[in-house]
Formats: C-alpha cells, sequence, structure tokens
C-alpha cells in the first residue's frame, strides 16, 4: 500500500494505471475509520482493480466554533485498518497542497445545500462540494463510495456531479449501524457511555416512523410529533430538526408520497448526530 502525500505523484501513478485500464474506485474520507468507512472500502476492494481511499480533514466545511481542532485524528490506526482492507493508495494531503496561496473558488450548490443540515451550517455543503469536486479532479475515479448516513451530502455530491458533468459513477451504499442502532460516526467518540446509550433512540425513532407509515399515516407533522416525541422523552438531548422530505429537492413534504427520507440531527453533549432511512411509498 502507498501512501501519497503529493498530487503531482498521485496523478502520475494513477494515470499509468489508467494506461492499463485499470479500474479505479475512490472513498474520500476524514479519517478516524469506523466499520461505516471499512465497509465502502472493501465495496471499492471488490469492485475496482484499484482501490483508493483519502484522508483529509477539510477546513472549509467547518464553521467557526465548530470541531475542525478537535476532530478525531488517527492516522497510525487508519493506516493499519486501510492495509487490513487491501487499499492500494491512500491519499494523504497536507491542507496547504490542496488550498494553496490565495484560494478564491468554491462550488456553491444551491437550494438542497440549504435545507435538513444547510440551516444551521450554511457554508457547510459549499466546503463539501468544493473539497470532494477538488478531489475527484485529482483523482479521476472510475467511481465514488459514499455512505447513506450521510444522505444530504450524498444528494448534493450527486447534484454537483451531474451539473457539473464529471465522469464519475456514484454508488451510495447502507448505513452502518452499532449493535444498538445507533449509525456509526467518527462523531461517536464524542459520547459518554450514557449518552451513547440513549443515543439508540435515534435509529428506534426513524423506525417508529416506518411502522406508523406501513400502518397507514401519511401525515408528515403526524410522523415528526411522534418522533420527536419518543426522543424526548428517551434521551436527555436536543434535537435540531427532524423531517420528513423529497429524496431528490430535500424539500419538506405535508402529505408523504413516493420515495421519501426521514432525516434527523440531534446533539448529545459535544456530538451533533445525524441519521436517516428511506422510505419507498407503495401508494
Amino acid at each position: 500500500m502507498k501512501i501519497i502525500t503529493s498530487i503531482t505523484m498521485l496523478r502520475q501513478i494513477l494515470d499509468n494505471y489508467r494506461r492499463q485500464n485499470k479500474s479505479i474506485g475512490f472513498v474520500p474520507t476524514m479519517g478516524a475509520f469506523h466499520k461505516g468507512h471499512l465497509s465502502l472500502m472493501r465495496r471499492c476492494r471488490k469492485d475496482h482493480d484499484i482501490a483508493l481511499v483519502s484522508i483529509f480533514v477539510n477546513p472549509t466545511q467547518f464553521a467557526p466554533g465548530e470541531d475542525l481542532s478537535s476532530y478525531p485524528r488517527n492516522k497510525k490506526n487508519d493506516v493499519l485498518l486501510a492495509k487490513e482492507e487491501n487499499i492500494d493508495i491512500i491519499f494523504y494531503p497536507s491542507v496547504k497542497k490542496l488550498y494553496s496561496g490565495r484560494y478564491l473558488t468554491h462550488i456553491n450548490v444551491g437550494e438542497i445545500s440549504e435545507e435538513l443540515c444547510g440551516k444551521t451550517r450554511p457554508n457547510h455543503f459549499q466546503g463539501v462540494a468544493t473539497i470532494v469536486g477538488k478531489l475527484i479532479n485529482i483523482v479521476q475515479p472510475h467511481v465514488l463510495y459514499l455512505g447513506q448516513k450521510d444522505a444530504q451530502q450524498s444528494v448534493v455530491i450527486q447534484q454537483m456531479v451531474q451539473d457539473l458533468n464529471f465522469p464519475v459513477k456514484i454508488k451510495v451504499l447502507p448505513t452502518t449501524r452499532e449493535k444498538n442502532g445507533l449509525a456509526m460516526s467518527s462523531r461517536n467518540k464524542y459520547l459518554s457511555v450514557e449518552e451513547r446509550k440513549q443515543a439508540s433512540v435515534l435509529y428506534k425513532s426513524l423506525l417508529l416512523a416506518k411502522i406508523k407509515i406501513n400502518a397507514g399515516q401519511r401525515n408528515a407533522n403526524a410522523i415528526i410529533k411522534s418522533m420527536r416525541r419518543n426522543i424526548t422523552e428517551n434521551a436527555s438531548c436536543s434535537i435540531e430538526y427532524i423531517a420528513c422530505v423529497d429524496t431528490q429537492t430535500l424539500k419538506p413534504l405535508k402529505k408523504l408520497r413516493g420515495k421519501i427520507l426521514i432525516a434527523l440531527a440531534v446533539r448529545f453533549g459535544h456530538a451533533r448526530l445525524i441519521d436517516n432511512i428511506l422510505i419507498n411509498m407503495k401508494d
């Protein structure tokens, strides 16, 4: 496995693989690997001749006062885990190399970036789109692998790829969960033992919504109220939002129909946790 920090060197190596008609799969990450990351790597490894992972804690997607400085970092462990998954290349660039000099260019994917998490993190998805756009340009992979846990991020990136005609296919893989249903996240490390236990209510509330929908409930507000009540009665936390939205526009729905995304963001102490489920309505 190669660990590469140079953009020029990475491009040279990948150009050589492309000349050999080798397929390249790419998993962009911020490191602090957990089983969710590993599941993406495993699928990437299975699907492609060359499996590449990037590790970069992107400063432009953090707002002032957020956890940029404290975000979990563990290069040694990440390298060991990537080796175990038979990853060919880890791209580990510095901030200086990706945002050199007088950096002025950003990618803004309007509207969908302003919904859900975008309401409280107004520049977050601009930072996400910019760094993923840069990484796609550098790596030029055949397939990009993302996780369903970050549903809005996946929608934003897919829209960007479509709008800017990037020649890359995107595969969004299912959320990996802990035994109690909590969606795996690097930020779970911020949780205390009790908070981690209580945070299982997030997935339980999503499953509750699914049960009610399967029983015939079509009123989005009723679903949201039942989820909110379930969370507040079973956990000490702060709900940022619970929403039932269209899977493409991310606009809130009043009456549920078709394919919908039920998403939430909740704070437990210093941890801001997100989760979601997709439901395909039959009627």
